[in-house]
């Protein structure tokens, strides 16, 4: 599938400003970029790599009050559909080290806290078909809801409120594998098929030796999302982090198959 993807957003700060940006499609196996450009302005850069290798990050030093961004890329994803319930788990023992730090609980994903429950409802299955059936409860037993939850919301609120936006799908995505013992680790993306469109988070799901996107929404298929970047929850794949107080004036992202 190809994609296209028109980004272009402005904010506002009290003085000039630095900015931490993750908005361009990662270059990792499953897409090619085809073209991309983005536009910072005056903003002095510095890219650095992104967490695990995935992708890269922007540090933008913004030398006035306001800053504004545009970013154009096609991307062709190339990955396949995901068939979780052919796939197995591997025994702690076996688990490498780019996937171990994603069993343990983090800020926004309080695995240790799901540990009983997920051993009653998914104990009678393992490694894909547990991950499936997981994504199957979510997606059935939680309303999307704009506005529902705010910066401050954690899996714990998502849980007990049964509403949410995608950050809160895959943010008890995450803490129920890790809580089954299965690497799972957040992913921000680029989806054609998100609505309303903005950037979507989503779950990766350490099995058969590999990484696998999941969807706990239920928007977006592994063949139709291009991957921005990676982190333990959305603290660490937030498309803007702002050293000085940010006020967004505009925000529009446009994502469309070609």
């Amino acid at each position: 599938m190809r994609i296209q993807i028109d980004l272009a957003m402005q904010y506002a700060f009290n003085r000039p400003n630095t900015v931490f940006l993750a908005v361009e499609a990662a270059f990792v196996p499953g897409q090619s970029i085809e073209s991309q450009w983005i536009d910072l302005g005056m903003a002095q850069i510095t890219r650095i790599a992104g967490d695990d290798g995935v992708g890269q990050r922007i540090w933008a030093q913004v030398p006035d009050t306001t800053f504004g961004m545009t970013y154009t890329a096609t991307v062709d994803i190339t990955r396949p559909p995901v068939a979780l319930e052919r796939l197995g788990a591997a025994p702690l023992h076996a688990i490498p080290a780019e996937a171990a730090p994603y069993l343990r609980p983090s800020r926004y994903c309080q695995s240790d806290k799901f540990v009983s429950f997920v051993a009653k409802r998914f104990g009678h299955l393992s490694g894909g078909p547990k991950v499936a059936a997981i994504r199957d409860w979510i997606e059935t037993n939680l309303s999307y809801v704009p506005g529902s939850s705010d910066a401050d919301t954690n899996v714990l609120e998502t849980f007990a409120g049964r509403q949410g936006v995608c950050r809160d799908y895959a943010h008890l995505m995450c803490a129920m594998v890790r809580a089954a013992q299965i690497p799972a680790r957040m992913v921000a993306a680029y989806g054609p098929d998100v609505t309303p469109q903005d950037f979507h988070a989503v779950t990766e799901v350490w099995l058969d030796g590999a990484w696998h996107l999941v969807d706990a929404t239920g928007m977006c298929g592994a063949d139709g999302m291009a991957i921005i970047a990676v982190g333990r929850d959305a603290y660490d794949i937030a498309f803007m982090e702002s050293e000085d107080m940010a006020t967004m004036l505009s925000l529009s992202v446009n994502v469309r198959r070609l």
